[in-house]
């Protein structure tokens, strides 16, 4: 027995079944051009062989184990401990055109030369943040597990996840069964057990791009972030150890990835931005945000559709309880400000389809006014926002200025996962599913426009 099976089955002999931690995590991950990059998670003193279309070749160490410091995150002094990662990361690039991959026995994913199935999910982690506990040795409360395997069984071509992967922040509450046991922090440990575990069968069932929430920013769990999943290269200061460098650690160039046929994902690195109030201009924080702008423009041109991927819900609803009436709070102001300089209908004319998370819901817009749809896909895991939203849209409800919904759907309470299936160059066909492979919503989307059957998934 590998002292990484040891050393899981100590930390996670509590939860479920579902979260026993395999002897070594692997998936590949897609970044910038597609380029596919093998990624594995060991114990071992050095990183193994991959065996690509035949012939063996050594992966290179990305980060060795350590225990990053201990530094200032959002979390109180008492519930803070240095991040310990007693795993090598170990990487390869695979070439493009690879037809068979694979890495200490076990079958790699690989790149399909068009993409036409993609599974979409967020915010999977489980939620332990002080007063806020979710029974994540529970897997009815708890599902992802659940759902990470029902979308495998769907054999996408692809997976997104659009963002927000580790929630076990602070420690089970005394007299909790429901997360008693549970690892916490930002540390293997945590990150084993709210993602690397309960999502081993979609990890091996295609290759994954992989949106950063705010719960990957440095004062988070970004370290866990830089080590194991970013797709850039790791290098001393580019890993959100010091808090000095937090706002270049945490902002990272839009990139796109090709689906084939002209489609493509563009993945954006603006979690940072606050979606309560618009940014100053001249705040320091607007800049990075007009560069992803800029950037998202370049990338969509030669695109025939383009999906665009933030964590952040741009032109989404959320709901709050305010005097027992459930009241709709806006998109991203922050994005929305800046972006709005640039173009007063804040997104470049060949973005077609948004695509987001954070907030816990499923929902969908679409609209009249010159705006993309928006979608998203915050149910896979995370405890879910309960606050009930409106079948109809009231007449004046906006997400953005000058944004005129014409079309709303959304799922609230459920937990579940997307998938989109082309149909060909402006045509996808969406379908809701919960955790019981059961389809509760069709949507289709029509180049910027969408629709769906039902208003209100019950």
């Amino acid at each position: 027995m590998s002292r990484l099976r040891l050393l899981a089955m100590v930390l996670l002999a509590p939860l479920s079944a579902h979260a026993a931690v395999p002897e070594f995590s692997s998936f590949v991950a897609l970044g910038s051009d597609g380029v596919a990059v093998a990624r594995v998670l060991t114990e071992g003193t050095s990183c193994p062989s991959i065996r690509i279309d035949g012939h063996d070749q050594p992966m290179k160490t990305r980060v060795g184990p350590g225990i990053s410091p201990l530094r200032t995150t959002i979390s109180k002094p008492e519930d803070s401990k240095p991040s310990a990662f007693p795993v090598r990361a170990c990487e390869a690039v695979l070439p493009r055109g690879a037809k068979r991959v694979s890495v200490l026995g076990r079958r790699l994913p690989v790149p399909a030369p068009r993409v036409d199935r993609i599974v979409v999910i967020g915010d999977t982690g489980c939620r332990l943040k002080g007063k806020e506990v979710q029974a994540c040795n529970d897997p009815t409360v708890y599902p992802f597990a659940r759902v990470a395997q029902e979308a495998a069984a769907w054999h996408p071509d692809l997976v997104l996840h659009v963002g927000d992967y580790l929630y076990r922040e602070t420690p089970c509450p005394t007299g909790q069964p429901g997360c008693a046991g549970s690892p916490w922090g930002y540390g293997w440990d945590a990150w084993s057990a709210d993602f690397f575990s309960p999502g081993e069968d979609l990890l091996r069932a295609a290759p994954w791009v992989f949106v950063r929430g705010n719960h990957e920013n440095c004062n988070r769990g970004g370290q866990g972030w830089w080590r194991f999943i970013d797709t850039q290269p790791f290098v001393p200061g580019r890993d959100c150890s010091d808090p000095a460098r937090d706002a270049a650690n945490d902002d990272a160039p839009p990139y796109a990835v090709p689906l084939g046929s002209g489609a493509q994902i563009v993945v954006m690195d603006i979690a940072f931005a606050d979606e309560n109030k618009p940014l100053d201009p001249a705040a320091p924080a607007a800049a990075p945000i007009r560069a992803a702008y800029a950037r998202l423009d370049a990338l969509s041109r030669p695109g025939t559709f383009t999906f665009a991927a933030t964590h952040k819900p741009i032109l989404g609803f959320a709901a709050t309880a305010k005097g027992g009436q459930a009241q709709l709070r806006p998109g991203n102001m922050a994005i929305q400000s800046v972006f709005g300089t640039l173009n007063p209908d804040l997104l470049p004319a060949k973005v077609d389809v948004l695509l987001a998370g954070h907030y816990h819901v499923w929902e969908q817009v679409s609209f009249a006014s010159n705006h993309p749809s928006q979608f998203i896909a915050g149910f896979s895991g995370t405890q879910e926002d309960i606050v009930p939203m409106p079948e109809t849209l009231p007449a004046d409800a906006t997400p953005a200025p000058g944004a005129k919904p014409d079309r709303f759907s959304s799922w609230v309470d459920g937990f579940g996962y997307m998938t989109m299936e082309r149909r060909d160059a402006r045509h996808w066909d969406v379908k809701v599913w919960d955790l019981s492979g059961k389809v509760v919503n069709t949507c289709r989307i029509d180049g910027r426009h969408s629709e769906c059957d039902k208003a209100m998934v019950r």
